[in-house]
């Protein structure tokens, strides 16, 4: 199976501007930042989908995340960021991975991600609670 373009960059065999490499985790710049300084935290080790990430992993990227969240306020003036991360739908690269994105007040980045809307009822929205728990619950 071909490495995908995370993995190679990884590997230094794809050009990267990494920011971050440590044991569990690497973070490089995104080829194609909504704004300079948008930063990919990725898991090392090849993992395509949120299900197959390990705790410990998941930890380690969300410390990452956090940590560039913290140094793009001074390093590229950022007034706060945004982090985000697709499971399968609208993840261009099949390989979990973590944006941080840094944000300054009157930006143009608001609503450019969803439309949102309300539940019909306090009903509705606490049977699909109910799914959602319900569906977390260990099976026995």
């Amino acid at each position: 199976m071909a490495q995908c373009i995370f993995d190679r960059i990884r590997d230094g065999d794809a050009p990267g501007h990494l920011v971050v490499d440590e044991a569990d985790v690497i973070a490089f710049l995104d080829a194609r930042p909504l704004f300079p300084g948008h930063t990919l935290v990725v898991p090392r080790r090849h993992v395509a989908t949120l299900a197959e990430l390990d705790e410990a992993t998941a930890s380690a990227v969300w410390d990452v995340g956090r940590r560039v969240a913290a140094a793009l306020r001074p390093a590229v003036g950022a007034d706060g960021a945004f982090l985000a991360l697709n499971d399968e739908v609208s993840q261009s690269v099949a390989h979990v991975h973590l944006h941080v994105v840094p944000r300054r007040r009157k930006d143009g980045l608001r609503g450019f991600f969803w439309p949102r809307g309300r539940y019909e009822t306090p009903e509705e929205a606490a049977k699909i609670a109910a799914a959602i728990a319900a569906s977390l619950a260990p099976q026995s």
